[in-house]
């Protein structure tokens, strides 16, 4: 049921358009005046809002600024109630935010339509919101939707870590489709919880790859930290979903590029030397562990445990010393 703030000073108003909405099923609030509606959004969040402009105090254009310049209320939409009707008046209520003006006296059959058509339209946009933010992380979604062109960005301290199912490609040729499918779904949806919890960013899947990072698109301070605990879990969680599988893990720190490519299809990715040392530090571990760098090994040597697995030579690059992690410390 959708609720409804109407702020009105006119007692005769206020009956009229409560009795409208509520015989449609509408859950009302009532505010009557500017710095009341303030007040009940404090406690209350409204589907929609019903604005007078010409009231004592803060006004209808006052009162809607103030709403748009909060956060959490600024998506709410709000229709102007009101006689005033001169172009100079409508243009500046849709300049302050107002997604519509209903002039006075009007129809109840003509408020109705306006209310239903913006609470749809507003459904709809949390709907591709939803989606949207699916795809994206919310700062760079905002971003996107505010500049044209290239988005990308330098990070200079970013944790990337890719993992490998160990024993999905022999299990996929015994699993039907809908039973592989249930079995990854429910891997990687464990991993996005936990991921996301530690404020971590997912950045994509291949297969039945993983790919993560942390300390982008907002710095994250204990990103390494919060990564190495998400890897050991990651593990108890595959060897848990089905025997016989497990997971090798590579992980490093450094500086990346990160940004939105595709138009049609929008995906934030990272790029750089740093990503392809994590991808080949998977792809050179083993089973059941945790592959790292010198560098993960150098930060968190005081936090986590870790065994030496020696110099290894990884593609494209010097031999270098790599290491197990394998547990936090106490």
């Amino acid at each position: 049921m959708n609720r409804i703030l109407l702020v009105e000073d006119e007692p005769v108003n206020i009956q009229a358009v409560s009795g409208i909405l509520k015989d449609q099923g509408y859950q009302v609030s009532v505010a009557t005046s500017g710095a009341k509606a303030l007040e009940v959004l404090t406690r209350v969040k409204p589907d929609l809002i019903l604005l007078d402009v010409m009231m004592p105090g803060m006004d209808g254009f006052e009162t809607c600024q103030r709403i748009k310049a909060t956060p959490e209320l600024r998506e709410i939409p709000i229709i102007f109630l009101t006689a005033k009707t001169d172009t100079e008046d409508i243009v500046k209520g849709f300049e302050v935010g107002a997604v519509d003006y209903v002039s006075k006296p009007f129809s109840g059959h003509e408020l109705l339509a306006r209310v239903r058509t913006h609470l749809s339209l507003d459904r709809l946009h949390r709907e591709n919101k939803r989606l949207l933010l699916n795809v994206l992380p919310e700062p760079i979604a905002e971003k996107l939707k505010n500049q044209e062109g290239i988005l990308a960005e330098r990070f200079e301290d970013v944790s990337v870590l890719f993992t490998d199912i160990v024993g999905f490609t022999p299990l996929s040729a015994r699993l039907s489709p809908t039973e592989l499918l249930e079995l990854l779904n429910r891997i990687f949806s464990e991993f996005d919880e936990l991921a996301a919890a530690r404020g971590l960013e997912k950045i994509k899947t291949i297969g039945d790859a993983y790919m993560v990072a942390g300390g982008l698109p907002e710095p994250h301070q204990d990103h390494l930290a919060d990564m190495a605990s998400l890897s050991l879990q990651m593990h108890r969680i595959v060897s848990d979903a089905f025997e016989g599988l497990s997971l090798r893990v590579g992980l490093h720190v450094g500086s990346v590029i990160a940004g939105v490519i595709g138009r049609r299809k929008f995906i934030y990715d990272v790029w750089g030397e740093t990503v392809n040392t994590a991808s080949r530090l998977e792809s050179h571990g083993a089973p059941a562990r945790v592959h790292v760098s010198d560098c993960v090994y150098k930060r968190l040597k005081d936090r986590f445990c870790f065994e030496a697995r020696g110099s290894i030579e990884l593609k494209g690059r010097e031999p270098m010393e790599t290491y197990f992690l394998t547990a936090e410390k106490p």
